[in-house]
């Protein structure tokens, strides 16, 4: 065996517990499960020293114990959420037990002899990465899990969420199913998730209601369709983006990435006579901020190549808005998408509205390379978008792409942010 230590990372609900679990039956190992989300005492991790009221071993013996064996999967779940205080640090506490040159030796406060931790596996589970301490990241083989597909949600829950729910509610096969449209009726208008858990509540809520009608004989057997979908859980929830029906000066399709998957984000610019400068809404994050400072000294440095006079920065204020100002918005990755609309406004051209576009832009007018294109392009496809502009840098992540979403949509890898003006303004009176 490899002295690997794995550690999942990604957002709730896609399944990292599950993949553990799966690993010890294939391997025919036992599985140890111990949570550590909260865990801010060093002596949970080592144990505590038998001269203090209440001794016990620390969460690795424990477990060490409740597995029966040397070689069991350990899993250390939510290893992100450990904290630190006055008792100690307990990831300083883990580096021990998780360094392959030195768990042969792991001692444990209340026990007081080394143990050989060396044939355990050890999965570690995380939603985010930097809140793990760089010394424990390092021992850790990161595997990055995305959020999951309309599609694959579709799939996982037609061959197993349903039966678990069904069997769940008391119902038998013939009492209770939905169409195909009903499920991805609420898959898109009921949840927004990167897993698949809310998707898993809301069909339990469905076949609750089933069983309560079977139970007072309002009906025998029930198969919810599309239309009826509402009547169960009541008024659509999710309102999906969708792309603009016109061409229009100061509106782009930007594509942002969440935890719960893509998303289209509509990006408006307006200008408005007065002092020369820009103002900026819609709870945009420090680096968002920084990217709308690049995108407007791009513009005004390359004015009179895009077509504008050096007065109208002199005579006119820009307003920038990102809609959904509750929401909190942040990152890099919007900077040729605000470069394109501020361009549209001050040189009162058009933006297409069958585009969207993603990728970092610096002052020179360089396209720097991005995170999340998969979720992004799906996003895209899901809002309509006919073209997309990407990072040349991520023509690499192309192969995770659903072959249908680079079928329906002509993707364009771009290396200057003047390629993507060239073709997503329209030059033309």
């Amino acid at each position: 065996m490899l002295p690997t230590i794995l550690c999942f990372v990604g957002p709730p609900g896609v399944g990292k517990t599950s993949i553990g679990r799966s690993i010890a039956e294939s391997l025919g190992r036992e599985f140890v499960k111990v949570s550590l989300g909260g865990v801010h005492d060093e002596a949970e991790i080592r144990g505590h020293r038998r001269t203090y009221v209440g001794a016990m071993p620390g969460k690795i013996m424990q477990g060490m114990a409740q597995a029966g064996t040397k070689n069991p999967v350990f899993m250390l779940d939510e290893v992100d959420k450990l904290g630190s205080d006055f008792r100690g640090d307990p990831s300083a506490a883990l580096l021990e037990a998780l360094d392959p040159e030195q768990n042969f030796e792991f001692t444990d406060h209340y026990l007081g002899e080394p143990f050989d931790l060396s044939d355990v596996m050890f999965i570690t589970t995380a939603n985010v990465l930097h809140t793990i301490p760089g010394p424990l990241r390092d021992r850790l083989e990161i595997v990055e899990y995305t959020g999951y597909t309309y599609e694959e949600k579709f799939n996982i829950a037609q061959q197993y969420l349903i039966d678990q729910v069904r069997e769940g509610a008391g119902l038998k096969k013939t009492q209770f199913s939905l169409t195909d449209g009903a499920l991805r009726e609420v898959i898109e208008h009921y949840t927004r998730e990167a897993g698949v858990r809310a998707l898993k509540r809301e069909i339990a809520k469905v076949a609750r209601k089933v069983a309560r009608q079977i139970a007072e004989k309002e009906t025998k057997n029930v198969k919810v369709e599309k239309r009826t979908v509402s009547d169960y859980l009541g008024p659509i929830k999710v309102i999906d983006t969708l792309m603009e029906l016109e061409d229009q000066i100061g509106l782009v399709n930007g594509l942002a990435w969440t935890s719960t998957g893509g998303e289209v984000m509509h990006i408006e610019a307006a200008l408005a006579t007065g002092q020369e400068g820009y103002t900026i809404t819609g709870q945009l994050g420090e680096v968002m901020k920084e990217s709308v400072k690049a995108a407007y000294t791009y513009v005004r440095s390359h004015a009179e190549e895009l077509g504008i006079t050096p007065q109208a920065f002199k005579h006119n204020h820009v307003h920038i808005h990102a809609p959904e100002g509750a929401v909190p918005k942040d990152g890099p990755s919007a900077g040729i998408a605000l470069t394109t609309v501020i361009t549209s406004v001050f040189a009162e051209k058009k933006i297409k509205h069958t585009v969207a576009m993603t990728g970092e832009v610096t002052l020179r007018g360089r396209v720097l390379p991005i995170g999340g294109l998969k979720e992004k392009l799906i996003a895209a496809h899901r809002a309509g978008v006919k073209q997309a502009f990407i990072p040349k840098q991520n023509e690499k992540d192309l192969v995770d792409v659903p072959e249908k979403v680079k079928k329906d949509i002509t993707i364009i890898p771009v290396e200057h942010v003047s390629e993507v003006l060239d073709q997503a303004l329209i030059w033309k009176k």
